[in-house]
């Protein structure tokens, strides 16, 4: 597997479904566009295969500067071209496109070394900004999420929504690896084929192709709802689980994505766990430590929240649940250096 560096859009690319890119191009592909300002914003997109709003929304916005000048220099990453002409997040026998950046727990796999290399040589171009973008699969609103407590990643994802998540874990994102060299930001777009998440990311990357600066001061806390992830949920894979009705180790409540950045109280209950299923859950915090028992307890056959926390892109999607996570843990998280609006 190779990484192909253009130098221009091939013939087809701004019209092209996110399934058809395997028609146009080979694999992961870095395309480098000039603008006024050299510095480029870089936007990453279909990291996940079908998780399309990111290349609707550049496509929307190139498709705009076919005649003139891109206001700031332009490079896009396009990821898991295979993945999206099966539409789904990636294939059985791949990696996650967004657990092999630099940082990442393994290198052994030829996705690392194309990954290092895009770092690479965005960072020898001074890369101004970096976004990646994508879709989830639950009931979430628009938010977006940053790996440093920075006014200037701040003041980028503020951009995209008041809604912002820190997060340190999984390692091997595409954001964190760019935080060392940029500001970066992930954007959670909703579910993707929905005009108003591609509209939202096409707005998003033209303010920033748009920003001579950021600025250093702080902004006011009231600009926020911030949240910082301390765990997130995995279902064993010796555990089978359906929603609503039906038998299995885990049944859990039909709506669970309802509570998607609520903040549940301990007591709440998350589904019914079979009499012989012991740990139906595993919950791994910050540290890498397997942590369940602080989270959720077992109460007469039905599993409950054990203390207050505020989940996040809780799936109901079977695919995405075993190739990644049911869902993330939140908390609030005060405003450290950022300054009160009086």
């Amino acid at each position: 597997m190779n990484l192909t560096v253009l130098g221009s859009p091939p013939a087809g690319l701004l019209n092209a479904q996110a399934r058809d890119l395997h028609s146009i191009l080979t694999g992961p592909t870095l395309i480098h566009l000039p603008g006024r300002r050299p510095e480029p914003l870089f936007v990453s997109v279909l990291l996940h295969g079908n998780e399309d709003t990111g290349l609707k929304a550049v496509q929307a916005v190139l498709q705009k500067y076919l005649d003139r000048e891109l206001p700031r220099a332009f490079s896009l990453f396009i990821g898991n071209i295979a993945a999206a002409r099966a539409g789904v997040r990636r294939l059985e026998n791949q990696v996650d496109y967004n657990r092999v950046w630099p940082g990442a727990d393994g290198t052994m796999h030829p996705e690392y070394a194309i990954m290092a290399r895009v770092v690479e040589e965005m960072k020898m171009r001074k890369v101004f900004a970096s976004i990646d973008i994508h879709n989830n699969t639950g009931l979430n609103p628009h938010y977006a999420c940053i790996n440093r407590l920075d006014p200037r990643f701040f003041h980028l994802a503020r951009l995209f929504s008041r809604i912002v998540v820190h997060f340190v874990r999984p390692p091997g994102v595409q954001s964190a690896a760019f935080a060392d060299i940029c500001p970066a930001v992930t954007v959670e777009c909703g579910k993707a084929g929905v005009g108003a998440a591609d509209d939202h990311a096409e707005r998003l990357v033209e303010a920033a192709l748009h920003l001579d600066h950021f600025p250093e001061q702080p902004l006011f806390r009231q600009e926020f709802d911030l949240y910082h992830t301390v765990a997130t949920v995995k279902v064993p894979e010796s555990i089978d689980f359906l929603f609503g009705q039906g038998e299995a180790d885990i049944v859990f409540e039909a709506e669970l994505d309802h509570f998607n950045f609520c903040e549940l109280q301990p007591g709440t209950c998350f589904g019914r766990v079979d009499s012989a299923c012991r740990a139906p859950l595993e919950v791994w915090d910050e540290e890498g430590l397997e942590v369940a028992a602080r989270f959720f307890e077992l109460s007469d056959g039905w599993l409950l929240t054990r203390r207050a926390f505020i989940p996040a892109m809780i799936t109901r999607d079977e695919r995405v649940i075993r190739q990644d996570c049911l869902c993330y843990l939140m908390e609030r998280l005060p405003y450290p250096g950022i300054g009160t609006q009086s």
